[in-house]
């Protein structure tokens, strides 16, 4: 079984099979591999396939954190960078990805994907069966829930916000493994009908519990699902799905018994976590480099002890971020109960509902402060209730790859949010809803596949 799997994921994983994936590639088609090696043929397979973590879990894309301007660098550590790195640094307009290997965000996410067809090709050759239905069903419904988010991830870095009658580009939707299939972009509408359709049809097949929170279980599938509605900004939706899965998991950590001066003070696979996923790093977000915003520091009081369990004061007085739900120096980009208690009080919020949205985020906010200082956050209207939220969705869910998303969906909203940085004393800018919000696909992807590029 290893072999077949290590064949198979470094097949998916060559820059050779990216071709035939993203284009066509006669040659490679031309020399048969042995299929015994690499086509997966018990359950056993198919699910040693899902369960390699570096290939489903560890790099989802990252290029949106990189480019929302939470953190800065300086000039110096912008300088030592490669030029990709330095070129989403200050959101040019192409070339942001490196080509020619599978070392970049568009790679990873349809690497993955390319797995999640190639079981769903595969579960109907083996069969269902009354002895094996329990696995099999897993099996679709892990694949499924895996292709709908990857859509999703990939929806918010190269396309532009969310709207039903815009009819803006999405994604190429690669529904099946077959390297001659050309790809071809659809609408974001058929983009996020698609994700839509591949999480809503994981639910029912889906567990309601895992042992651990590596594989996807119908809360993990609801909460993806909130996230998508959010995105959308169609808020009644992502309200049900958020509670659907605080129905089943609604703990939060207490940050009073958490060390605050301990490296990483959050554990992962901690109670919160729904979901474990994590987002490939760019090297510009690593700590060691990557200064937080000063303004957004300053959004945290005494007393709110995520200034001292998130952040840590670097040598220069400047403070960098350690507050990953991986419990390590990486992006957690799963799925958490503190993000469900947001979208759930937002979605209250936005429905006028007021007591219900200063519940849940008292709730959530009870578990963030000094217990001796905490007092309950009022507000005299749902307007006013919905500004908190999103001012503690803005600390709370820092380097969870959503605040590009969140950006792009608040503009369209009216919130009018540019950003800016300073690279040498020259000012690079970023308006709101500008055309740089899509990033550009990997240039070497358009070349092959012939794909519209994204507009500038």
């Amino acid at each position: 079984m290893k072999i077949i799997v290590n064949k198979l994921i470094a097949g998916i994983l060559s820059a050779t099979l990216l071709c035939c994936l993203l284009g066509s590639c006669d040659q490679f088609l031309d020399a048969r591999p042995d299929k015994k090696l690499v086509v997966p043929a018990t359950l056993a397979d198919m699910q040693a396939m899902i369960d390699n973590y570096s290939s489903m879990s560890s790099n989802t894309p990252g290029a949106g954190e990189a480019s929302s301007a939470d953190f800065y660098l300086t000039d110096a550590d912008w300088a030592a960078r490669g030029e990709f790195d330095r070129r989403v640094y200050t959101w040019e307009k192409d070339h942001l990805f490196a080509t020619g290997d599978l070392g970049n965000d568009w790679s990873y996410c349809f690497g993955s994907t390319y797995i999640c067809n190639t079981v769903l090709e595969g579960l109907p050759k083996i069969g269902r069966t009354a002895a094996n239905a329990a696995t099999w069903d897993d099996l679709k419904g892990q694949a499924l829930f895996y292709r709908g988010m990857n859509y999703l991830n990939a929806a918010w870095v190269w396309c532009m916000p969310y709207d039903d009658e815009s009819g803006a580009m999405g994604l190429p939707l690669r529904l099946s493994p077959d390297f001659n299939t050309p790809s071809l972009r659809s609408t974001l509408k058929e983009t996020y009908g698609q994700l839509l359709d591949d999480l809503k049809a994981s639910v029912p097949l889906l567990p309601a519990k895992t042992m651990h929170p590596l594989r996807p279980c119908k809360a993990a599938a609801w909460g993806v699902l909130a996230r998508a509605y959010l995105s959308m900004r169609k808020y009644a939706e992502a309200g049900l799905y958020a509670d659907s899965c605080l129905q089943v998991n609604s703990a939060l950590l207490d940050y009073n018994t958490l060390n605050a001066s301990a490296s990483y003070p959050i554990a992962k696979a901690n109670a919160e976590v729904v979901f474990d996923r994590a987002a490939a790093m760019p090297p510009p977000l690593n700590p060691s480099r990557a200064k937080v915003d000063s303004n957004l520091y300053a959004l945290y009081p005494e007393g709110d002890l995520r200034k001292t369990v998130f952040f840590k004061r670097n040598t220069n007085g400047t403070y960098a971020f350690k507050g990953s739900y991986l419990g390590t120096l990486g992006v957690f980009s799963g799925i958490a109960t503190d993000e469900m208690y947001l979208i759930r009080a937002e979605a209250y919020a936005r429905a006028g509902q007021t007591e219900k949205a200063l519940a849940d985020l008292n709730t959530l906010l009870r578990k963030r402060w000094n217990r001796s200082l905490f007092r309950e956050v009022g507000a005299a209207s749902s307007s006013e209730a919905l500004q908190l939220i999103l001012l503690e969705r803005r600390k709370e869910l820092l380097m969870r790859t959503l605040r590009w998303m969140d950006i792009k969906r608040l503009n369209r909203e009216g919130a009018g949010i540019s950003l800016s940085r300073k690279v040498n004393g020259q000012v690079y800018t970023l308006p709101a809803n500008d055309l740089r919000f899509a990033l550009p696909i990997p240039e070497d992807v358009i070349d092959l596949s012939g794909m519209q590029q994204n507009p500038r």
